[in-house]
């Protein structure tokens, strides 16, 4: 239970610092793939800041509410998974954390904004079977729900049973991370066709929410990717270290060499990956367990 409370608050504190470290890496990244130099890595930090300080104009006066739903339910999401709760428990609160931010797009009058809440939901449509099959395919593995389980019941990393979830589990976090080719809802770049998407309404204190949120909820993501290396030996945290340094890096490359794609390819693309290699790999575990 210490061990739990501990990890909870650590994840509070450190958790959106450590985001925006990740999003000012990622941004130095691209940079350099694309030749140039590229902004500071603390950048997000100095771009929140600003945001904070600047007038917010809400369109009505429950979308504020709605945002800050979103930011809790994105932080209770990562406090669950790091205190070592039910995965099923913790994917749920995800889910519920998006819908928010989905209706917080849809209660304003921009048309972009709508189009973007209505993206966002076709991808939620897309990338959930996925992501219900790689806590299924974590049960089989290791027999259990619980992440504090989960982490210590194999002697072997869970990706040696579940290649194929966990390619699959790489492909959604494309969307995820909200990168090309599935940016369709919204983007951090600035070549997005429907201006910000979901986000063009917006502005100021209202922005910044959104940009914390997912500072929130990419650490999470990548400790959620961090299962399928962990187990109950000590080496296996440096093997989770270098995996998600690895497909992280992999993310940003895949941004950075494919052009946006309409989003009824993006739909039938990942079904296709989640049927042949999500469900094939959990059907062929349970086989040979």
């Amino acid at each position: 239970m210490v061990q739990s409370i501990i990890s909870a608050i650590a994840y509070i504190i450190l958790a959106p610092f450590a985001g925006a470290l990740l999003a000012g890496l990622d941004r130095k990244i691209c940079a350099r793939m694309q030749g140039r130099q590229g902004p500071p890595i603390m950048q997000p930090l100095y771009d929140v800041a600003k945001l904070l300080k600047k007038q917010t104009k809400v369109i009505n006066r429950v979308q504020i509410l709605y945002l800050m739903t979103f930011l809790f339910f994105v932080i209770m999401t990562g406090v669950l998974f790091f205190a070592g709760y039910d995965i099923l428990l913790v994917l749920f609160t995800l889910t519920t954390a998006n819908m928010f931010l989905v209706i917080a797009a849809s209660s304003g009058h921009s048309p972009y904004s709508f189009m973007g809440a209505s993206r966002e939901l076709v991808q939620m449509l897309a990338y959930e079977p996925m992501v219900l099959i790689t806590a299924v395919g974590l049960y089989i593995v290791t027999g259990s729900f619980r992440i504090s389980e989960i982490v210590t019941a194999s002697n072997l990393p869970p990706v040696i049973y579940l290649p194929g979830v966990f390619l699959g589990f790489l492909y959604i976090m494309t969307i995820k991370l909200r990168k090309h080719p599935f940016d369709l809802s919204t983007s951090h770049h600035a070549h997005q066709e429907m201006v910000k998407g979901i986000t063009t309404e917006f502005s100021g204190q209202m922005f910044a929410i959104v940009e914390v949120s997912h500072w929130y909820e990419n650490i999470f993501l990548l400790g959620l990717l961090a299962l399928f290396f962990l187990n109950g030996n000590a080496w296996s945290v440096a093997l989770a270290v270098v995996g998600l340094v690895v497909c992280y890096f992999l993310e940003i490359l895949i941004d950075n060499t494919n052009a946006r794609v309409k989003w009824q390819t993006m739909l039938k693309n990942t079904w296709i990956v989640t049927a042949v290699l999500g469900a094939i790999n959990i059907i062929v575990v349970e086989i040979i367990k």
